[in-house]
Formats: C-alpha cells, structure tokens, sequence
C-alpha cells in the first residue's frame, strides 16, 4: 500500500484506524519532531473534535463522497487562506492573531475530511525560500536538520516529509510550494492563475501570481486534492478550465542549462536528462531548449515578481495599523523599494507580465510541455536567506539563484509541478519541474505519475497513523 494521504483515508474508511487515532498519531509525532520548527501553532482540542466528527460520520454512514480524505490529519500555512478557527500572522510578530473567517478555498479543504489541528512556519510575509522568521521557529529539514526546508512553505514540506501529517496546505507566489517540495522530496503543484478559489477576500493574490493548493507525498493525493478544490474560482479572474487529454506522442521541450549568471549543479540537470530519456523511450519526442529562447521571460519574469511583491507590502504599510518599524529589515526594505515606485513604473511591470505570458505562449505553440531544473543545487544551510540586512537586491539574488525558473509560473500564470527524481550521495532529493500550458494541470500529473512509477525517490519516514 502506498503511504499517502489517500491510503490513510482508506485506512480511515476501513476501520483500520479511526479518525480519532490518527489524530493522536500525528500529535505525538509532532511532538516527537517539534525541533524540526515545521509548526508554529497548534491546537490538539479542535484536531480531535474535527476527528470525532469524522468517526461518527463514519459510523453513521453520513459520509459524503466529496470526503475524499475523511479523518486525515492536515495542517495550514500561516500564510494564505483564511481557514477559520485557525489564526494565522504571517511569520510576523506586528500581525495581531486573530481568529477569521473562512476563504472559499478552506471550505473546499474542510469538505474533503481533512482535520486541521495547527498552522505551519512561514518566513515573515513569505518573503523568503527558508522559512525561518524572526519571531521563530527556525524550520529545518527532516532529512538533514542543518539544512533549511525551502519556503515559503517550508514548514508545510518538513511536516509532511517527516510525517507528522500526509498532506498539508500550501501557497506559491515565487516558487513557494515548488521549492519546499524539492527541498523535503515532495510533490508540489502550483496551478494555472484562475484554477484556484482566492476569494471572497482576495488578500493573497498578489496581482495574479500567487496560487494555494499542497505540498503531498504522491501524486494521487496531489491530483486528489486538486480535483477537490479547483474550478468555479469567483474572480478575481476567469476560472482556468481543464483541458481534455489526448493520448499521444508528446513534443517535450527540455531545459538543460540555467544560464551563466545562475547555473545548475551537474547532478541537477542530469536527474532532468534521465527524466527525459525515460520519456522519450515511452515514444515522446524531445526538444534541447537552448537557454536563449527563454532568459528574456526568465529574466523579466523575476523583475515583475520583486516589484509586485515590494508595492504590496508597501500598501499593505499603508493600509494596516501594524508597527512596521518592528518588521524584520528585510521587510522594511522591501516597503522601501515599494513606496520608491511610481506608478509608470508599477504599470509598466504589470504589462511585462502580461507579455511574459505571452512569450510562454508562443513556446508552448511548438511544443506540449517543459521539463526543467528546479532547484540549482542541494537544500541550502540553516542561515542562507537571512532576513536581519537592508539588502533588498542581494536577497530576491540570492532565491533567483536558488531557482532560477520558480517565479516563471507565477508570473506567467501557467501551471508547474515539481517532483523528486533520484537523490544526491547525501540522500537528498533531486528534483524536476514540468511546465504545461494553461488549464492543463491533467497533463502534468499524468506526467509525473509516468515518472513516479520508476521510483527513483523513496520517502524517509513513515506517515503518523500508518506506521
């Protein structure tokens, strides 16, 4: 049996486990796990009663068929959302924590059975690819606690490689689900812009390049929760429908270089080439991509992302109450460059993004995907993104050099899923990225599901509850 978040349902449903018990196997973990700073608050009372509410369900046979993951465990960002009864702040010691309402997508989440019992370590404001705020804790690794577990989701992957839960939400505006995944050996999809509910508040958006979904040990879960939650969005854009599959010899454009400026360890592009050797003997046609036809979108993909991610800072400083001046300085800096830019300068990056979208477009005309490095090298050491300097250049450097084609996605606003394809001589994940046209999320995890059953990625601890 697989060990995911769907087998633990199955459990669950089965009568193998109850809810109840898988519960209190993932509070022990944690609390087996808790220098692992994957979780920030969490609150035993209301993750039991989620799971006795389940049991009974269950007993009574009220459960419904949307309950994919009836009585499993979970967890959510403390950034993103809201998931009512679960306050979250962002990583951040000037946002009061409060309790909130419900966003459309937490409700979607809550509707599939998972139990949330706490909320997971974010960089302040995800203004990072480490989750390690100021405020604490620092987020580590579970398969190498000197190294940091990527972010802005870190805490999010640390938890679900280490298997205090199966699955857990997440959230990507820069690489913020993708680059966690990689880091811990996980699944992580970032959908297409308008695949995902952000309302009725529309406080994570950011212009269009965040998205929410999940960090997952599977991509049966991955596509599980994405079939739960996706379409029927109710703004702010147009709902991303899905496009059918047609079976057939795909055109696959290969990535295997990242530029001078941000180049990619050896080991790296070769875990890509062996993904795209395997395809291309299932009778797929692959096509080398020189790194020329996309570093201009590479590059001005990165632009649009610092400047939106800076004004909406900046406005959030102008909108809130909050001390600011009590921000981490990484923080501070960003508000800074945001305040400094006009608004010429702010439309003008606006219509950037649109013309990177269309530049991807215009690849995707010849070709059906993209496989690509994610990450440039091995989980970076504790302390690689710190956040207590001024520098606001020298730290979006350092994530673009991190991973070098995260913030493509999100600009562009097309799907990408990152997955895990081999490992390292130190045991850690190498991980690969496909990149699919709009709407098709379904292309991408039949994919990776063809890539997973070489299994060349083995998860290192088992998942509480099914131990």
């Amino acid at each position: 049996m697989e060990a995911d978040a769907t087998a633990l349902a199955s459990a669950i449903r089965s009568h193998e486990i109850t809810a109840s018990e898988a519960m209190s196997a993932s509070l022990n973990k944690l609390a087996d796990k808790q220098s692992l700073g994957a979780v920030v608050n969490f609150y035993p009372e209301k993750g039991l009663e989620a799971a006795a509410e389940s049991d009974r369900a269950l007993q009574d046979g009220s459960v419904e068929n949307s309950q994919v993951f009836c009585g499993v465990p979970s967890l959510v960002k403390d950034l993103g959302g809201p998931f009512k009864g679960l306050p979250v702040r962002a990583g951040s010691k000037i946002v009061p924590l409060d309790d909130q309402l419900d966003a459309e997508l937490a409700e979607r989440f809550r509707k599939t059975g998972l139990c949330n019992f706490g909320t997971t370590t974010s960089p302040e404001f995800g203004l990072s690819l480490a989750s390690e705020p100021a405020i604490g804790p620092v987020c580590r690794n579970p398969l190498n606690p000197e190294l940091s577990a990527g972010g802005s989701s870190g805490g999010a992957a640390s938890a679900v490689a280490s298997g205090i839960v199966s699955i857990a939400h997440a959230t990507d505006a820069g690489g913020s689900i993708r680059v966690p995944a990689a880091c811990c050996g996980l699944i992580g999809l970032k959908p297409s812009r308008g695949a995902i509910p952000s309302g009725p508040y529309f406080t994570n958006h950011l212009g269009g390049i965040a998205s929410e979904l999940a960090v997952c040990r599977s991509v049966r879960d991955t596509e599980t929760i994405f079939d739960a939650v996706s379409g029927g969005v109710k703004g702010p854009y147009p709902s991303s429908e899905q496009n059918e599959l047609e079976d057939g010899k795909l055109r696959i454009g290969m990535i295997l270089e990242t530029g001078e400026r941000f180049p990619t360890a050896s080991e790296r592009l070769s875990a890509v080439q062996s993904a795209g050797q395997s395809l291309e003997a299932d009778g797929h046609e692959l096509v080398l991509l020189d790194w020329s036809k996309i570093a201009h979108i590479v590059a001005d993909s990165g632009h649009v992302f610092t400047g939106i991610i800076t004004a909406n800072l900046a406005s959030l400083a102008h909108e809130t109450d909050w001390d600011f001046s009590q921000a981490e300085p990484i923080t501070q800096a960003a508000i800074e460059a945001g305040e400094k830019m006009s608004g010429i300068e702010l439309w003008q990056l606006m219509n950037r993004m649109v013309l990177v979208s269309r530049d991807l477009w215009q690849i995707f005309d010849e070709l059906d995907c993209l496989l690509t490095p994610m990450l440039s090298s091995a989980p970076k050491p504790i302390g690689s993104f710190p956040t207590d300097h001024d520098d606001i250049n020298l730290h979006f450097e350092r994530m673009a050099a991190f991973s070098p084609l995260a913030t493509l996605a999100n600009v562009s606003g097309f799907p990408a899923l990152t997955m895990p394809f081999g490992e390292d001589a130190n045991g850690l994940p190498l991980p690969i990225q496909f990149f699919a046209p709009m709407g098709c999320e379904k292309l991408l995890l039949k994919l990776a599901a063809r890539m997973e059953t070489e299994l060349r990625w083995q998860h290192k601890y088992p998942i509480a509850g099914l131990n």
